[in-house]
């Protein structure tokens, strides 16, 4: 690489470089021999940069794939040099990786960075992962990815990709980045070398290049503004309603959330649990007392309920239960049925210590709350705030017919080759179908005939 540099340059560079690996540090080292001022230094980069005060014009890296750093995670969680904005999931390393090659690049500095598909997806939006993609689009220092074939390295069979970084992009290129699918530009090797059975041909690299260099859309490139790998993660508060519409929150008073009850009994349809303000001495119940008639007897009993099970609480006022076939809590009275509205039975129990006026006892409680469930919808994003929030607003209107409040809204970013390439299989007509078919009824007739 440094020839093809000199040959472009048309004068001397000087190589840097630090691996970890001892025969990876041993071949660089040999190499730099013949090189002019080359400085080749053996150590883990992300824990010991050997370089620590130097930027680079140019930054080029094959960092290990899926690797772990649990095993130095002290110093990347105390590194003081500010090269991690953001610390990804602890099993996979590699967009560490791309941090400190960031953090090397001078101000018109270029990367090249060749990891796996992970960098380019993994993690939901707030993680680690999606920050860091974040900030670097945010930062308009991705100028191109590349997906490369697969079996194209010696260790591994799957697909791989360039990160073409560069801190100094053109003014036509800023706030855009390209994708290009190499994925068919190779020659098959005669013999294969490990896992490695294609290469990437000189045509092919030439071609490569000259896509990258015109920047513009083609068969097997497109380019985009960033903000379209953007999105947002819209958290929200649904309330699930009954068949006519009805929640219990309707039901409840302003300022209430919930309806305490006072039963007197509570049934399962198994079994039946009275007088729910229990005051239980230990010494009623054999091999270890209170506690373990807790355990095994009614906190069985009470994780068990859900309110879409046949639960009857009675108070001394009224029955309550579910009724799961129309999605409704039901109060009766003297015979008389009232729907209130979708809703839940909440049953809780509560061992309590001995106390002054009371002794060691189980407190179960029984409340009738609205049915609430947390959701979150995937929404395109918009780079004007406004925009962008009149575009949540109206895929809610479209897509969400219950009543839910807005929490809160989280902006991921993910790069999806499959998206944006993905070529649906050709179906086969039906008239090809039924031609095939046709001809096997034939064929089984015939060997039929045989066979009599």
């Amino acid at each position: 690489m440094e020839d093809r540099i000199n040959a472009k340059v048309k004068r001397l560079t000087q190589t840097f470089g630090q691996d970890w690996n001892d025969a990876l540090y041993a071949l660089a080292k040999i190499e730099s021999r013949f090189r002019v001022d080359s400085k080749i230094e053996h150590g883990n980069t992300l824990t010991n940069d050997k370089f620590y005060n130097d930027e680079f014009d140019v930054v080029v890296a094959n960092p290990p794939y899926g690797v772990s750093w649990k095993g130095y995670q002290k110093d990347i969680t105390n590194d003081k040099t500010q090269r991690f904005k953001y610390l990804p999931s602890i099993s996979d390393g590699q967009l560490l990786f791309m941090q400190h090659l960031i953090s090397k690049l001078d101000a018109n500095g270029m990367g090249v960075v060749v990891h796996n598909g992970s960098t380019l997806f993994s993690g939901d939006a707030g993680s680690a992962e999606s920050n860091i993609r974040k900030w670097m689009l945010d930062s308009d220092i991705v100028e191109a990815v590349i997906q490369l074939p697969t079996d194209e390295f010696f260790n591994t069979g799957i697909y791989t990709y360039l990160w073409v970084l560069n801190k100094n992009k053109p003014v036509e290129r800023r706030d855009r980045l390209i994708l290009i699918n190499a994925s068919e530009k190779f020659k098959p090797l005669k013999k294969s070398k490990g896992a490695k059975r294609k290469e990437i041909d000189e045509a092919s690299r030439i071609e490569i290049v000259q896509t990258l260099a015109q920047y513009v859309d083609n068969d097997y490139a497109r380019v985009f503004d960033k903000e379209f790998f953007y999105f947002n993660k819209q958290a929200i508060l649904l309330t699930n309603v009954d068949e006519q519409g009805r929640t219990f929150a309707s039901y409840l008073k302003e300022g209430q959330t919930s309806l305490k009850l006072k039963p007197l009994k509570l049934e399962n349809g198994e079994r039946t649990l009275t007088e729910f303000a229990m005051t239980i001495p230990p010494a009623s119940f054999i091999k270890g007392g209170l506690l373990e008639f807790y355990e095994q007897d009614i906190k069985p009993f009470v994780d068990s309920l859900d309110y879409k099970q046949p639960l009857v609480v009675t108070t001394d006022k009224a029955m309550y239960r579910f009724d799961a076939d129309r999605e409704t809590l039901v109060k009766e009275v003297i015979g008389k049925q009232e729907d209130l509205g979708c809703g839940k039975i909440v049953v809780k129990a509560a061992l309590r210590k001995k106390t002054r006026t009371q002794p060691e006892r189980i407190e179960i409680t029984v409340e009738l709350t609205p049915d609430y469930q947390k959701d979150y919808e995937i929404i395109p994003f918009h780079r004007d705030e406004a925009a962008n929030w009149e575009a949540i607003e109206a895929f809610m209107a479209k897509y969400i017919t219950k009543p839910f409040e807005y929490l809160e809204n989280v902006v991921g970013v993910e790069i999806n080759f499959n998206k944006v390439f993905y070529k649906p299989e050709r179906l086969r007509s039906v008239e090809e179908i039924l031609g095939e078919i046709t001809a096997l009824d034939q064929e089984l007739k015939e060997l039929e005939e045989l066979i009599i």
